[in-house]
């Protein structure tokens, strides 16, 4: 089947993740924080870079590693200018990145991540089989986010509208998994 229309939107999380784990202070999980300062340990022509987190309750803290037993010359100096600086947005960039809580094995609180729908694409092609829309949702960081409210997030509808289109047969979903969504929306006017 051809399409008129094809969107791309990636789903993007805003701020640093906040990670659950077992806290020796409070003696159960707990949340922590980024506290948006690194701690970096040099030895020889070794390197250490930790981001540290806090734990919001008693304050005790746990090192996420960004960088262990790296060479010296593997990091740029300006990089390593900016670890040591605490450099809040390099912080919080790191504070973002899911692969680094996968390699941590940190489990990340996605139930207060905020996230953003930004649009990579948006296509027109004329091909005279009235208006149907494929709609792509790429999900890099694989967060848990209903089907619907992740169309509605991209559409900038309610979950009620797109409930009511697929009770009515405008959307069919074509593909679903945790990583990406792709959605056939047949007669339905899009805004932009």
């Amino acid at each position: 089947m051809s399409y008129s229309k094809k969107i791309e939107y990636e789903v993007v999380p805003e701020g640093s993740c906040s990670v659950i784990r077992n806290c020796s202070g409070c003696g159960r999980k707990a949340l922590f924080q980024n506290t948006k300062k690194f701690r970096v340990n040099a030895n020889g022509n070794k390197l250490d870079v930790w981001l540290i987190y806090q734990c919001e309750k008693c304050r005790h803290t746990w090192n996420l590693a960004i960088y262990e037993r790296q060479r010296m010359s593997a990091i740029s100096a300006e990089e390593y200018q900016r670890f040591l600086q605490n450099d809040r947005e390099l912080a919080e960039q790191y504070g973002r990145n899911f692969q680094l809580f996968r390699k941590n094995r940190a489990e990340v609180d996605t139930e207060r991540l905020e996230y953003q729908f930004v649009k990579l694409s948006d296509t027109k092609q004329e091909n005279g089989c009235g208006s149907q829309v494929l709609l792509t949702i790429q999900n890099p960081c694989e967060l848990k986010i209903r089907p619907e409210k992740q169309i509605a997030g991209a559409l900038g509808v309610s979950r009620s509208q797109v409930e009511k289109w697929k009770v009515q047969g405008s959307i069919e979903v074509k593909n679903f998994s945790t990583r990406c969504l792709t959605v056939s929306l047949n007669e339905i006017r899009l805004i932009g």
